[in-house]
């Protein structure tokens, strides 16, 4: 949200800018060509006089040649254009100093010191001031282009992210809906809890995963929801360890970032095939510091025979959510399967994907 002063993006406050930079210009000469036993207020005219003059010769090239032709990649014509515009602020300076410069002092009774009308003192003066001024808007079209690159990369990584997460929704729902479905072949009472457990996971993802962070208690006990639908399909074969250290309270994680863990462990790790399968999930909370390892026992034809895209998603998701504050590691160990992410949690409610502060889009 942008909390800025309105005042300093209107165009009163453009002017008052340049208004200020030209006093500033003009107190400075002031001093600086200040002549001994001259007066100080007539010194301050004429600098004003000259800075006039400079304005005539600088503003076409900031508002005119460079936005034209330098910025819109006319290089040539550029060239050529600064080329005349030069030989034209020769003569410029000539007629300035000759039929303006001079007339003024001689009124003023100003003893002026170099009295050649030719003479390259203020040309290059005025050419410095041109270059200095060419700089700024040539800065300001940089922060304004940066800007508009940060603002289209934040667009595309919520594109993307949001694709990511919505491709979870079905993954995850479709391995769940044929566990109830195999059970409501069957005929077993233990369908409608299962379905109630599978409505509270749905209104979980429609509705509170919306938000870019969630409570990470809610997110542990949507992940034990989702443990016990799974363990419906083994009975009693299937042996699962839970264990939570730390405080979970006031702490907030993305959503969705390690059900599809689970998913992928039952998937691949606690199949039917297997005679004892068994699932072991631990979590840990120090400070910021969230710590989650999960190790399953693991059927090698089946991780041959399926794959799926949950593990790929969560990878892309914490390299835009926790850039350089996750590790993540997958491990095979012979007869199981180890997933361990260690991750900084924000110490704030909310996550931001590319910080960017309101800048001014206006050129000089």
């Amino acid at each position: 949200m942008n909390t800025a002063n309105p005042f300093i993006f209107s165009p009163s406050y453009r002017i008052w800018r340049h208004l200020a930079f030209w006093l500033v210009h003009i107190i400075v000469f002031t001093f600086m060509f200040r002549q001994a036993n001259q007066n100080l207020g007539t010194q301050f005219l004429l600098s004003t006089v000259w800075a006039l003059l400079f304005i005539i010769y600088i503003y076409p090239i900031m508002y005119l040649f460079i936005p034209q032709f330098l910025l819109k990649g006319k290089y040539g014509q550029f060239t050529l254009i600064m080329l005349l515009w030069g030989v034209g602020g020769w003569y410029w300076n000539y007629v300035c100093r000759a039929y303006v410069f001079f007339p003024i002092a001689n009124l003023l009774h100003f003893k002026v010191g170099v009295k050649n009308p030719w003479a390259p003192v203020s040309f290059l003066t005025m050419n410095s001031m041109a270059g200095f001024a060419s700089m700024i808007v040539l800065f300001k079209y940089w922060i304004k282009k940066r800007n508009d690159w940060l603002l289209a990369e934040k667009d595309k990584v919520t594109a993307e992210l949001q694709l990511l997460k919505a491709q979870v929704h079905p993954h995850f729902l479709f391995n769940t809906l044929n566990n109830i479905y195999s059970f409501s072949l069957d005929a077993s009472p233990k369908t409608p809890q299962m379905i109630l457990k599978l409505s509270s996971l749905l209104s979980y993802m429609l509705y509170e995963c919306k938000a870019n962070e969630v409570l990470l208690e809610k997110e542990i006990e949507i992940m034990k929801n989702y443990i016990d639908l799974e363990k419906e399909r083994y009975a009693n074969r299937l042996e699962v360890s839970i264990n939570i250290e730390g405080d979970i309270k006031g702490k907030y994680i993305a959503p969705l970032l390690i059900l599809p863990f689970l998913e992928n462990a039952f998937k691949h790790g606690t199949s039917e095939q297997l005679e004892k399968p068994w699932l072991n999930m631990d979590i840990s909370v120090k400070q910021k510091t969230f710590r989650c390892k999960i190790a399953n026992s693991k059927n090698d034809e089946l991780i041959k025979a399926t794959g799926g895209i949950g593990i790929e998603n969560v990878q892309k998701r914490l390299e835009y959510l926790y850039p350089g504050r996750h590790e993540l590691k997958l491990g095979d160990e012979g007869d199981f399967f180890v997933v361990s992410l260690q991750l900084e949690l924000n110490e704030s409610h909310g996550v931001s994907v590319v910080t960017n502060q309101s800048m001014e889009t206006s050129i000089v």
